[in-house]
């Protein structure tokens, strides 16, 4: 390969050698093209052959007259590379793998300091160290070695890519502490990447796309390459290791000389370190020469230390002369006294310190001056800088004071711009400037700041050697310059984000960001009025007002857009005076908010014919008449002038245009052409303008009326609508009329079209020809007064839908004609008028009062008409006429008119309110009955009837229609009633052919129900505050029913109290909340009530809620009223900061900031929980300082030379700030505690005080200037390592605390869950249930499945149950009727018991003799109650008693027959307590004995000791307690004869449900203890995981990290025990936003933690 030159293209490297230019380039870019993938190794003695020795690349230049000039780049030896490998003492390599494909291939090489200088080769494009003669006027500073030229150069599948570097990775980085190698090895490293294809560089080849992006992705994964070996490890430590494993084999930086031979050192613990040790008697180190013998002092210690060189010792056999990282020296210590050997060597001292350099002259002789906390533009140059040192003395100096033999030090000027921000403090210029000669110390003017920010211009003295800023332990002169620099004005601006959709005519806005020269964000410095244009729109706007956001606002725009979905426009934006003035957006402009409508047709009157709808085409336009659409965008259409007008209505929002048109427009009874105005709005928008049209309604031609006529004789009767006609019975109705009319009155023909749409509802063919000459069919009247024609006559076309009907009754044979003949049948023609005196008419129930009996001359008959019967039973009835002897008989059915009321079935007494408690079902179901108006029942099916009712009552089922069966009657069923308290009226509804029915009302009085709960009433004393960490008042609770009584006999633990903090005005229950349960009754007054006592106040300040809940069932809860209650701070205790100061580290030197103690210290008065409180507390706060040691009398002074300071203390808090007086006394090196005591006048009690622990150091000395600098810092140090170490050990102690405490909690909740499990256990042993020791889970599942399967067997049996209907419990004190209070399972027992109580089995019990007399006064007194405040208690049995034939334990005859206590049979499912004294009362001492002969013996044994109660028997008879017996009234009926009074049998699952029961706990209590278990030891494994064991082990380091710091403060030993150090640093509680505190926290643990 040949490159050829011309010098021409060259000329742009004046300055460099033109041809050396392109020569270095190409060799450094193509090295490992030309050496293959080691390199060019020259000092390797024998070379492999290499596949690469076949590429040459060969420059060449030819120039003008002159012969060329060509390098082969295989032969040069210089380049970099060649120079990396073959000064470089050992490398690291590795590789990296990225994402899937990509791998990069690294080397780091190592060129270790040899004797007296670096080995990392220089770069001549970028030197990295320049000679002291140079006498530029400032140059770069560098790092040593490398500089500031990245590690790693960048090869793309060989070939460098030169604008690519990388600085370093993470852990080939130098830390920020001292690692395993010095800091300078760092700097001695030089490395290579190799990528392959997979990474994208440019096109020419000059920069990687994403390289380092993808290198330091966390995703990246390193390996070490070691022996050619890919290995995975800790990439960070393998290369800490290798860098410090150089640095002890190459690096030699120290010359031994003199060698003084080998020896062996025992005073070195380690055996194996002490052998063999190399003795020499001089070194050479950093251009010094150490021998034996010299003198020398410590630097950094106190007190200062004197000795003489003995001897240097070096580790290792060695035989001369050798080079060395380091060694060790001997020095023996030389005795000194201020007033001895010393003295002029001191004085001698004292004059170099006077001479030192001391401060910084700084002047700006070409102006562009920077003031202090200076304010500039960006951009704005700094000026030239010239600088002087001066020391003491105000002389000038360019060395350090010395001896005359060249010992002196040069003095640079190092110059650096800082740029601060909130995480970093960046520098961005570093420059360094030697004093010429000629001239002093210079910086050019800079001119490249153009970031905004806070800066710093530093200026500091350095050595010219070490670029040290400090000299003998004093620091060097520095000046520091604190600058701003702000955006300048505007230059150029942009557009912002815009607020979509541009409308037209409503205001939108432009944001501008308005930039500087530099793009910064800038702001306007006065009005300026923008342009805006846009082709085809007329835009207006407002001028752009001096603020902090630029906004061109209010522009308006208008013009035409042509659609729904807008138009795309460019907008222009001038702003005038700005250098870059104009920007163009493109912008879509959609039509503007409904401003008018448009409707077609344009004409303003229309005509439209009555009974068709018309369409109108509407548009809704905005201000420039473009359509327009937008949400809910309906256009109404109302017409006015007539009634029941249709109302159009179209939705426009999707196209802004539509059809409006809706059902017909229709007047009735119109005759003549009518005007109605039609009037057009958009709806819900008020800017658009209604639009009205006039209406012209012609008369329509459409059929309107139909007419029926009815011929008699020659006259024609119209039968209207619904008429109802009367005919004789069997006639027929001929010559029935047809007509139609249109609404002019005017008559339709009827066509064969028209006939075809008429249709009647009595024959099914319709001879067309007669119905087209107007003639209906024959109507055959009815023979029966059951049958009734209804004859309808419809018309049905396109446009109506008319009909015309009509009734047609028979008119009944109210009238007889009777007859008389001979006996053979004849007429007697002979008879006259006077014979109608002689007939008479009888019957069963006849009515003869409208009876009239008349002669018919023509027929010779006798007419009867007014036949009647009064009401009585339907049937046949028989009729007798008679005249004179003569009679006949007439049979007449009378049947049941047609329906004309409803009548209920079994409600005798409607006429009082119907009483049902709220939630209920009515007493019976409700069942109706069709009648006529006499009260007959009408078997009529088929009739509709319907319910009507408020809206407030509701009825459950709620169909509310139904209809009668064949005999008449409905069943509608029992209706649960749900409605408020109340009377309620029931109305039912029926019709029969068109005519409505008379129904009854049922009145329902809703009563509430006594046992369903409707709220929570709380009581509790409302005026008392509530302190933190107090105890709340007694909350009292009691759960009311709908008729405001407390519902008694409530488990508590269905009522608990919730508490919760309102957060952000927020009160609803949030998941975490704290809930109480209630606490035990103290006597029996409270039964009905549940308290909350002593319950805990948060010990948090703020807005808390309670609330009372009540669980009604697994699901529903009844909530309380929400308390809203302020915890407000408790009584201040003590005095506490707002968060812990570090501990302060003071001296009593001049400076200001090293004698301060505490700066800008809040301390606040606190409660016992950290509550800020005290707010209208005034007081002071006295300061004072004490000695852990009280024999210490040497205290150190505040300022002033005063033992104690005194702040003001208002409301609650204080600010201190507290500083050392400058020579103060005190200990060099000791801690001591600064005391705040509180001093309040009002509270009786003193308060705790707040003691922070400082570290004094006493730098009295003559030369502490020079030493305390580093002392202080080192102490500093010290002492935020001390507070960080024990802040660690304070967290991990409380961790630890933590899961002991946890640890025991878990093993207490075994220990429950086992006591729990085998109690559960013992009870199924009772029950004769044994558990096997395997498998349990699943025994106990079986047997619970077992179990429920004979639950429901039982639960499906018929069992005896009472069928006398309860009386309603609309009272709590109400208790029911004796026949449901108890129940028996022995049917022969219950039989004879119910019996005897026959009496008394439907008596109502009462609680009250109040709720007895409610009852007594609602039934009228016909309902028998029962109050039991008024039985006389003393006498009742004791349930406990024994038979009567024992006594004292002792049995006087063995009875027969099995007696037993009646009292006894009787299980009571509630109020048991009360029921025992029901039936103590009316059983008494009843006994129950198998038959009457066991009877009758008992009885006759009894006597003879004591008094033998009544006996009954299981036969059913009964001895009386005096003796009787026999007879019916001593013999109980069988069980049907009782008629369902008789009490009821249990539910025989009694012993089942308990076994299933304690099955179920069992099994969750096993569930729970394998539970508990399993936590117990997941928790106990995880404290023996490593993580684990390492925090103790972390703790343990920690631990004695801290003594070790506290021996070097020096800190009184005194303090280091666990006491003390609570006492100074207390540790502050966990200030969250958790408003109450955890359940294991106690109160005596947070009482100590200040403590």
């Amino acid at each position: 390969m040949e490159l050829n030159y011309n010098v021409q293209f060259l000329n742009f490297v004046c300055w460099f050698d033109f041809f050396f230019f392109p020569e270095m380039c190409f060799r450094h870019i193509y090295h490992y093209y030309i050496h293959g993938p080691k390199g060019n190794e020259t000092n390797v003695v024998t070379k492999e052959i290499s596949p690469f020795n076949n590429i040459d690349i060969q420059i060449s230049m030819f120039e003008k007259g002159k012969v060329p000039k060509i390098v082969n780049l295989r032969e040069i030896k210089d380049d970099m590379q060649t120079l990396y490998i073959n000064t470089a003492a050992d490398s690291f390599e590795f590789k990296a793998h990225v994402e899937e494909e990509g791998i990069v291939e690294g080397i780091i090489r190592y060129h270790p300091f040899l004797y007296d200088k670096e080995t990392y080769p220089d770069d001549p494009s970028f030197p990295s160290r320049l000679s002291d003669d140079d006498d530029d006027d400032c140059f770069i500073v560098e790092k040593g070695a490398r500089g500031k030229r990245p590690i790693f150069e960048c090869f793309w599948n060989g070939r460098l890519i030169p604008y690519t570097t990388v600085e370093d990775f993470d852990w080939c980085a130098p830390p920020k502490k001292r690692g395993l190698a010095p800091m300078e090895c760092y700097n001695r490293i030089s490395g290579a990447l190799f990528t392959n294809d997979k990474f994208q560089v440019s096109t020419n080849k000059l920069t990687f796309m994403d390289l380092e992006l993808k290198l330091k992705d966390k995703n990246t994964l390193f390996t070490r390459i070691f022996n050619g070996q890919e290995q995975r490890m800790k990439i960070d430590r393998e290369f800490a290791l290798w860098l410090k494993d150089c640095h002890e084999k190459y690096d030699k930086q120290i010359k031994f000389t003199v060698f003084k031979g080998i020896t062996v050192r025992p005073d070195i613990p380690s055996k194996r370190m002490q052998s063999p040790w190399t003795m020499y008697a001089a070194i050479e180190w950093d251009g010094k020469t150490y021998k034996t013998g010299q003198l020398v002092k410590s630097v950094k210690t106190h007190p200062i230390l004197y000795g003489s060189i003995e001897k240097f010792y070096l580790y290792g056999d060695h035989d001369g002369d050798i080079f060395a990282t380091g060694g060790e020296v001997q020095i023996a210590l030389v005795r000194t006294n201020t007033e001895g050997i010393h003295t002029a060597r001191n004085v001698h001292l004292f004059f170099i310190f006077i001479r030192l350099p001391d401060r910084l002259s700084v002047t700006w002789p070409e102006g562009d001056e920077l003031l202090p906390n200076d304010t500039r533009f960006a951009g704005t140059p700094i000026g030239a800088l010239r600088i002087e040192i001066l020391n003491k003395k105000g002389e000038a100096m360019q060395k350090l004071p010395g001896t005359s033999h060249g010992g002196s030090k040069k003095l640079l000027v190092e110059l650096k711009v800082i740029l601060h921000s909130p995480t970093e403090n960046k520098e961005i210029i570093s420059h360094i400037s030697q004093h010429g000669g000629k001239w002093p110390y210079w910086f050019k003017k800079m001119e490249n700041l153009q970031k905004l920010g806070n800066y710093s211009l530093k200026l500091q003295v350095v050595l010219n050697e070490s670029n040290a800023d400090t000299y003998a332990g004093r620091p060097l002169p520095s000046k520091v310059f604190k600058f701003t620099i702000v955006e300048g004005k505007p230059d150029k601006f942009l557009v912002g984000l815009l607020e979509l959709p541009f409308r037209i005519g409503v205001p939108f806005s432009i944001p501008l960001e308005l930039q500087d020269e530099f793009g910064h964000a800038t702001h306007l410095t006065n009005r300026i009025r923008p342009i805006l244009e846009a082709s085809g729109l007329t835009l207006k706007h407002e001028d752009i007002p001096v603020a902090a956001k630029c906004v061109i606002k209010g522009v308006i725009a208008r013009g035409c857009v042509n659609s729904c979905q807008g138009k795309n426009f460019n907008l222009k934006i001038t702003l005038p005076g700005l250098k870059e003035d104009t920007q163009v957006i493109k912008i879509r402009l959609q039509p503007g908010p409904p401003r008018q409508l448009k409707v077609k047709p344009d004409s303003e009157i229309l005509k439209i014919e009555n009974g068709t709808a018309f369409p109108f085409q509407v548009e809704v336009l905005d201000e420039s008449g473009n359509i327009t659409a937008q949400p809910e965008l309906i256009v109404h259409c109302k017409f006015l002038g007539a009634s029941d007008l249709p109302v159009y209505s179209v939705d426009c929002s999707n196209g802004g245009t539509n059809i409006l048109t809706g059902p017909v427009i229709h007047v009735q009874n119109i005759k003549k052409d009518q005007i109605l105005k039609a009037r057009f709005e958009v709806l819900n928008c008020k800017d658009v303008l209604p639009v009205e049209k006039i209406i012209k309604l012609l008369p329509s031609s459409h059929v309107a009326r139909l007419q029926v006529l009815s011929m008699n004789g020659q006259k024609a009767l119209q039968i209207k609508h619904q008429d109802e006609v009367s005919c004789v019975a069997g006639q027929v109705m001929n010559k029935l009329i047809f007509q139609m009319y249109d609404e002019a009155e005017r008559e339709i023909p009827i066509t064969a079209a028209a006939a075809e749409k008429i249709k009647v509802n009595w024959t099914p063919q319709i001879d067309r020809e007669l119905l087209m000459q107007g003639l209906l069919p024959d109507v055959k009247v009815p023979t029966s007064v059951k049958d009734v024609r209804y004859c309808l006559i419809t018309y049905l076309d396109e446009h109506v839908s008319l009909e015309s009907a009509f009734t047609v009754r028979f008119v009944p044979l109210i009238y007889f004609y009777v007859m008389i003949t001979d006996q053979f049948g004849n007429q007697v023609q002979t008879m006259t008028s006077a014979c109608v005196n002689s007939l008479g008419v009888s019957g069963p129930g006849l009515d003869k009062s409208n009876l009239k009996i008349t002669w018919q001359e023509s027929t010779q008959t006798i007419k009867v008409k007014g036949i009647r019967y009064k009401p009585c039973l339907l049937g046949n009835k028989e009729l007798c006429f008679a005249w004179r002897e003569f009679s006949d008989f007439i049979r007449v059915n009378l049947v049941a008119g047609s329906p004309a009321k409803l009548q209920f079935v079994d409600w005798p007494e409607l006429e009082k309110p119907v009483a049902v408690i709220n939630g209920r079902e009515l007493q019976r179901p409700l069942i109706v009955q069709l009648c006529d108006q006499w009260g007959n029942p009408t078997p009529e099916p088929n009739v509709k009837i319907s319910l009507i009712k408020s809206n407030s009552l509701k009825l459950v089922p709620s169909n509310q229609q139904h209809r009668t069966d064949d005999t008449g009657r409905a069943n509608l069923g029992v209706f649960t009633i749900h409605a408020p308290r109340g009377e309620h009226i029931l109305q039912l509804k029926a019709s029969h052919n068109k005519s409505v029915l008379d129904c009854l009302v049922i009145t329902i009085n809703v009563l509430p129900d006594p046992e369903k709960p409707v709220r929570l009433n709380v009581k509790y004393d409302k005026s008392p505050s509530f302190p933190a960490g107090g105890t709340f008042p007694d909350f009292m609770v009691s759960v009311l029913s709908e008729d405001d009584t407390i519902i008694k006999n409530i488990n508590p633990a269905r009522i608990s109290m919730k508490m919760w903090g309102a957060q952000n005005s927020r009160i609803r229950t949030p998941i975490d909340v704290t809930t109480f349960s209630c606490s035990k009754v103290k006597d029996d007054k409270e039964d009905s009530f549940f308290f909350f006592r002593d319950k805990m106040v948060p010990e948090r300040v703020g807005t808390y809620v309670i609330q009372f809940t009540f669980a009604m069932d697994k699901t529903n809860m009844l909530n309380s009223e929400q308390i809203i209650v302020e915890v407000v701070p408790n009584d201040p205790v003590r005095l506490l900061p707002d968060s812990l100061p570090a501990t302060p580290a003071v001296s009593n030197v001049r400076a200001l900031t090293s004698r301060t103690l505490v700066k800008d210290l809040y301390l606040h008065l606190m409660d016992e929980y950290n509550n800020h409180t005290g707010l209208d507390l005034v007081g002071r706060v006295i300061a004072k300082i004490k000695s852990p040691n009280e024999e210490d009398i040497e205290l150190p002074q505040f300022q002033g030379k005063v033992n104690t300071v005194e702040f003001p203390l208002e409301c609650g808090s204080a600010e201190i700030n507290l500083v050392l007086a400058e020579d103060s006394p005190g200990r060099d090196s000791t801690e001591y505690i600064l005391v705040f005591e509180p001093h309040l006048p009002a509270l009786k009690k003193p308060l705790e005080p707040y003691c922070l622990s400082f570290m004094f150091y006493n730098e009295s000395a003559i030369f502490r200037s020079i030493i305390y600098f580093k002392k202080q810092q080192l102490m500093a140090a010290l002492t935020r390592e001390k507070d960080q170490l024990s802040k660690s050990i304070d967290l991990y102690k409380k961790m630890f605390d933590t899961t002991n405490q946890l640890v025991a909690e878990m093993k207490c909740q075994v220990k429950e869950a086992e006591a729990r499990e085998a109690v559960l256990k013992n009870e199924l042993k009772k029950h004769q249930i044994e558990l096997p020791q395997t498998n349990i889970l699943q025994y106990v599942d079986s047997l619970i499945k077992k179990k429920m399967l004979e639950q429901e067997g039982v639960m499906k049996q018929p069992r005896r149950t009472c069928t006398l209907p309860n009386y309603p419990k609309g009272n709590q004190d109400i208790l029911g009727k004796i026949a449901h209070l108890a129940q028996i399972e022995d049917n022969e027992a219950a039989k004879v018991i119910s019996w005897h109580l026959a009496s008394d089995m439907d008596c109502v019990v009462t609680l009250t003799t109040e709720a007895a007399r409610s009852i007594f006064d609602e039934t009228q007194g016909r309902q028998q109650v029962l109050p039991l405040d008024s039985i006389y208690k003393k006498t009742l049995p004791d349930w406990s008693r024994p038979l009567p034939h024992l006594k004292n334990g002792r049995t006087f005859f063995r009875p027969i027959g099995n007696p037993v206590f009646a009292r006894d049979l009787l299980t009571f499912p509630d109020n048991i307590e009360y029921c025992q004294t029901v039936f103590g009362m009316l059983l008494g001492d009843t006994i129950i004995i198998d038959n009457l002969d066991a009877a009758n013996h008992y009885r006759k044994e009894v006597v003879k000791i004591t008094h033998c109660p009544t006996l009954l028997t299981r036969e059913g008879d009964r001895i009386r307690s005096n003796g009787k017996f026999g007879g019916l009234q001593n013999k109980a009926p069988p069980m049907d004869k009782l008629r369902g009074m008789v009490f009821g049998a249990p539910i025989l699952q009694c012993l089942l449900s308990v076994c299933s029961n304690l099955l179920q706990q069992y099994r969750a209590a096993v569930i729970k203890l394998e539970n508990v278990n399993k936590d117990l030891d997941l928790h106990l494994q995880s404290l023996n995981t490593p993580e684990m064991q390492k925090k103790k082990q972390e703790l343990a380091e920690q631990e004695k990290s801290l003594k070790i710091v506290k021996q070097k403060l020096g800190m009184t030993p005194a303090l280091s025990d666990k006491g003390a150090e609570s006492l100074l640093q207390p540790t502050m509680l966990d200030m969250s936003d958790t408003p109450i505190p955890p359940k294991r926290m106690r109160r005596d643990t947070v009482k100590k933690l200040y403590r």
